[in-house]
This record gives structure tokens, C-alpha cells and sequence, in this order.
């Protein structure tokens, strides 16, 4: 399960449905609706949050923003209410990371976008503060 830190829209078609359901999947996982992932260490910083589930349905709400962008027709019934628009805080070593991890994919899938420009964008639930990769990070 990746939770992209980055903003979605250097996501391809394929990492942009991806990400979509595997927050989808993390909210169920949350609510205690699945035992699937449940010890994944991606959600350490959703459940930090002081409204988890508020964290997550904030994090699909932007997926579903780049989604309609592109044209896609994700179900938008599935955005649930955000109570609590408090950030989570991401470190720029992680947002570094994740880009390299996120080249190679989009390296060999999509290599029109695997051509960024200019400083990263982090997703929109995400402040960036300094420092390296996440504790909770697994690293490849």
C-alpha cells in the first residue's frame, strides 16, 4: 500500500486509480472494517491525526480533484466529510524519496511524466517541514 505523499497530479493513469483505492481501502482499514493491512506502517501517520478517517476522506477528496482534472469519473460518492482540516506533517527527505521511488515507476509506465520540473509539491494534506525519510518508511 502506497500513500503517496506527493501531490497527485505527478501520478499516471495507472498510479493515480492506484492511489484512489488504496486510500479507499486505508479508510475501511481505519473504521476497523478489514483486517487487511492492518499493521501497515503507511497509516502510523493518518492515525496520528486527531480525526483519522477525517485525514483520509481529506486525502481521496484531492485525488478525486486531480482525477476530475484528467477527465476520470471516479465515484464521488465515496468522499466522505473532512471535520478536521488539520496538515500532517511530511518531511522533505520523505517527499524526495517518494519522487525517486515514483520515477522509476513512471520511468518505465509513463515517461512523459517522469519528466518534472521545478521544486515538488506535496499533496495537499501535507505540510512539509524539514528532514529525512519517515520512520515508518520501508525502504527499497
Amino acid at each position: 500500500m502506497r500513500l503517496w505523499t506527493l501531490h497527485p497530479c505527478y501520478l499516471d493513469p495507472t498510479g493515480l486509480v492506484s492511489v484512489w483505492r488504496k486510500a479507499l481501502l486505508a479508510r475501511q482499514v481505519l473504521r476497523g472494517k478489514t483486517n487487511a493491512y492492518r499493521n501497515h506502517p503507511q497509516l502510523e501517520r493518518f492515525r496520528k491525526h486527531p480525526s483519522p478517517i477525517s485525514a483520509v476522506n481529506a486525502y481521496l477528496a484531492a485525488v478525486y480533484e486531480e482525477a476530475v482534472k484528467r477527465g476520470y469519473s471516479f465515484d464521488k460518492s465515496k468522499l466522505g466529510s473532512v471535520r478536521n482540516k488539520t496538515k500532517l506533517s511530511a518531511t522533505k527527505g520523505q517527499l524526495d524519496y517518494e519522487w525517486k521511488h515514483l520515477r522509476r515507476k513512471l520511468l518505465e509506465r509513463c515517461p512523459e511524466r517522469a519528466r518534472r520540473r521545478g521544486a515538488l509539491t506535496a499533496h495537499p494534506l501535507f505540510q512539509v517541514v524539514p528532514g529525512g525519510i519517515a520512520s515508518w518508511e520501508r525502504r527499497t
